[in-house]
């Protein structure tokens, strides 16, 4: 299928590894034009060479997502070089796990920042921009805990749903002017953000990450985990124009481990 993303101007934060670069490198296999995003520079150069190699045009953007004034920054930059966006993936990484009562409201709050206002604040930089775009897009990257909690990730299991929230509305409310708003609410992938929970769970547990990472597969069917390239394909659909009349989905990619029936 010709997912027509060849030449379509896509920014993915948080995309110097796991899952945002998983769908970079897709993104670029299609011929899409991509800018990256990380907080490190240093990361985000040794990204863009890992990408080299794929056939569209890779843009690097450095800077912290959840900054407040970093957000509109990125969509300027982006739109000085290539005069525009269609495509605009947010994605961040998760806020520090533990139990309900060892976070303070500052930990709260920095949570909040990160989860849900830097997502607001990327979409609201880039709508004007979208509203020009004939295959306007914009992907949300969740967490199938908003369905199902996850021990000891409070942060996240709360937060993220806020941000579910706000792409369902969103597709709503604006759909009208031709933007899609669709959510992917990925389960456990083989990321760097996953052996890290994973070293936290051991320690915990007094096991190893080794034993962690195999118990938490078998709440899957296939008994593994996701690759990123598996969570990458979906999310590459979902933003093209072959999906063009999907809007307002909440997609668990998680290979069977959410239980429930809706």
């Amino acid at each position: 299928m010709d997912l027509k993303l060849k030449g379509k101007r896509a920014l993915v934060t948080g995309s110097s590894r796991g899952l945002g670069f998983a769908i970079a490198a897709g993104l670029l296999a299609e011929g899409a034009r991509v800018a990256i995003n990380s907080r490190s520079s240093e990361n985000l150069e040794a990204a863009r060479q890992k990408l080299t190699a794929a056939d569209g045009e890779i843009l690097c953007l450095p800077g912290d997502a959840a900054d407040p004034v970093v957000p509109l920054q990125l969509i300027e930059q982006m739109t000085v070089k290539w005069g525009g966006i269609d495509i605009l993936i947010t994605n961040t990484g998760g806020p520090t796990p533990g139990p309900f009562e060892s976070f303070d409201d500052a930990a709260w709050m920095k949570a909040v920042n990160l989860c849900l206002m830097s997502h607001v604040r990327l979409i609201r930089a880039a709508l004007p921009h979208l509203r020009q775009s004939p295959a306007a897009s914009v992907l949300t990257i969740t967490s199938y805990s908003i369905k199902q909690p996850i021990p000891n990730l409070v942060l996240s299991n709360s937060i993220r749903a806020a941000t579910v929230g706000l792409t369902k509305t969103l597709a709503l409310e604006v759909g009208s002017q031709g933007i899609r708003f669709n959510s992917i609410l990925p389960g456990w992938t083989e990321t760097e953000r996953v052996v890290e929970l994973m070293t936290a769970r051991a320690q915990r547990n007094g096991s190893t990450v080794e034993q962690e990472v195999a118990r938490q597969a078998q709440e899957s069917p296939f008994g593994r985990m996701a690759t990123p390239e598996e969570f990458a394909n979906a999310a590459i659909f979902l933003v093209s124009p072959a999906a063009s009349y999907i809007t307002g989905v909440m997609l668990t990619v998680d290979g069977g481990m959410y239980k429930g029936t809706l």
